[in-house]
């Protein structure tokens, strides 16, 4: 069969960054994040965040091939800020939120503990 081992889909090469970076030479505050070993979960909620951004013009991700195990994000911003502003901003956003709900996940599980289940 053509498919990769399974590990090839999780563990980023020796060598390799998780993220690359490049700008757009055509458009003014735009660029191109390449993300290793993701797909459409992170591509998606990394969007979805980007788009809360009042300076993002554009957030859009790819799966060039569905046997390449990366994304590629694309940003455009406004002049009040950059592509690499906005892409930090988004990923800090989402740990606080990811934190967030692990911490409501663990008091309600704490809460729950010893009662039944019905």
């Amino acid at each position: 069969m053509n498919a990769p081992d399974r590990y090839e889909r999780f563990v980023v090469p020796e060598g390799t960054k998780k993220v690359s970076y490049e700008r757009d030479t055509k458009i003014v505050n735009a660029a191109s994040f390449t993300i290793e070993r993701e797909d459409h979960t992170i591509g998606n909620i990394l969007r979805m965040q980007l788009h809360r951004d009042p300076n993002v013009l554009f957030a859009g991700y790819k799966l060039p091939h569905p046997l390449q195990y990366k994304i590629v994000v694309r940003i455009h911003t406004t002049s009040q800020s950059s592509p690499t502003q906005a892409y930090s901003q988004a990923i800090e956003d989402l740990d606080k939120e990811l934190l967030h709900l692990k911490k409501a996940f663990e008091d309600e599980k704490n809460r729950l503990e010893g009662k039944p289940y019905y």
